[in-house]
């Protein structure tokens, strides 16, 4: 087996490539766009595709330098966290908690699921946290962080390679199922957004362009850099005091506090907050991260493991899609922020916080802003939720 190494301006540009494959992909095979399937998911899956065949077919091991990838993460959230008003914030509250308790019941459930699945196929101890939440809402980062400690308390060989495996499914199906399920609760219930609303991701491809210049652009990047610095500085501040939080969530609650106190005490500032420049550097940064994920993607590991893995995987998917559809589509309102939720929900229950993003995205640019649904939902899955799956697999690997 012969290993070729992308270095990180190489996978970066190749990650654009790959954007604009599934631009091309979306717009020749009309479902891709009819479904809100992201043009970075359709790429990436595409150039994953193409890895596994030079993997099956010709020995060859492609591997990414994937370092330019958390960068464009940090500039992401820290473009969310610009956008988000604390009068918004005080309106959300009611939601904020409604949908965390959603997700919290989901939480039990899809481990419930797995643990159903594990003891029905007959599966080897230990595999239930890696069917659940584990892999599915924590995602790779909590796949690879608990790996270890479920193959020394089990046992359980390929303890890492099944909890990969089965994130990169949940991402795959995340990616796939989110957008059309918002889709179905829109046009079935005949909702629709605002489509003069300011922006705040996903811009509209037939909306005007006339107001991004250079200079909007440029300020944009300077605020998004200087508040990425601040957070950063305040994430190694709490971690040397033992408070461990993803580094984006730190950069996230720096720019929520800085976007409501620096335009109040310098009146007349120029401040990028829902600007369609501000929104232009958010959806670049979103689309080359969501490219890279997925075009990294071993998938060769997923299909040593066998069809007990993608039985399970499946129920789960089902889980999702019908808990978004029918517990947070009707409890968020039954309106079109609920609707642009529900695509939110599937992408944290089955993939991770960008795939969701991504999903909202999708059906934003498609039907109009949802800026609520933008606001409550990282906060949700980025940062409540993410102690309560610590709980929950510690619980499990008892």
């Amino acid at each position: 087996m012969q290993t070729i190494e992308t270095p990180g301006l190489e996978t970066f540009t190749l990650a654009i490539v790959v954007f604009f494959i599934g631009v091309g992909l979306n717009r020749l095979i009309a479902p891709l766009g009819r479904w809100n399937i992201p043009e970075a998911v359709t790429g990436g899956l595409v150039a994953s595709l193409a890895t596994l065949v030079l993997f099956e077919g010709l020995g060859l091991k492609v591997v990414f330098d994937l370092d330019a990838r958390d960068t464009l993460l940090l500039y992401f959230f820290t473009g969310i966290g610009l956008n988000a008003k604390f009068d918004d914030l005080i309106a959300g509250g009611r939601p904020l908690f409604t949908l965390l308790a959603l997700t919290l019941a989901f939480l039990i459930i899809q481990n419930l699921i797995a643990a159903g699945g594990a003891a029905t196929l007959g599966l080897p101890h230990g595999v239930t946290a890696l069917l659940g939440s584990a892999a599915l809402i924590g995602g790779h980062g909590t796949t690879i962080a608990w790996a270890p400690v479920i193959e020394q308390q089990f046992g359980l060989k390929h303890a890492m390679e099944i909890g990969i495996a089965s994130a990169t499914i949940g991402l795959v199906a995340a990616s796939l199922v989110g957008g059309p399920t918002a889709r179905f609760l829109v046009s079935r219930y005949g909702l629709k957004g605002p489509r003069d609303a300011a922006p705040i991701l996903g811009l509209r491809d037939d909306a005007a362009r006339d107001d991004i210049d250079h200079v909007a652009l440029m300020r944009a990047l300077l605020v998004l850099s200087l508040a990425i610095l601040v957070g950063l500085a305040i994430h190694a501040a709490l971690a040397d005091l033992g408070l461990k939080l993803p580094p984006f969530v730190a950069c996230l609650l720096t720019a929520i506090v800085l976007t409501n106190s620096v335009p109040r005490l310098v009146p007349g500032l120029a401040w990028p907050a829902r600007t369609r420049s501000l929104a232009l550097v958010s959806d670049f940064s979103l689309n080359v991260f969501l490219a890279m994920s997925l075009m990294s993607m071993q998938l060769w590991s997923v299909a040593e493991l066998g069809p007990t893995l993608i039985v399970v995987l499946a129920l789960q998917t089902l889980a999702a899609v019908a808990f978004a559809a029918l517990a947070v589509f009707p409890a968020m309102g039954a309106n079109y922020e609920a609707a642009v939720l529900t695509a939110g929900f599937v992408g944290v229950a089955l993939g991770a916080t960008p795939t969701a993003i991504a999903n909202m995205t999708s059906v934003t640019k498609a039907y109009g802003s949802a800026p609520m649904a933008f606001i409550i939902l990282p906060l949700v899955s980025a940062f409540f939720i993410d102690l309560a799956n610590a709980a929950a697999i510690g619980f499990l690997v008892r």
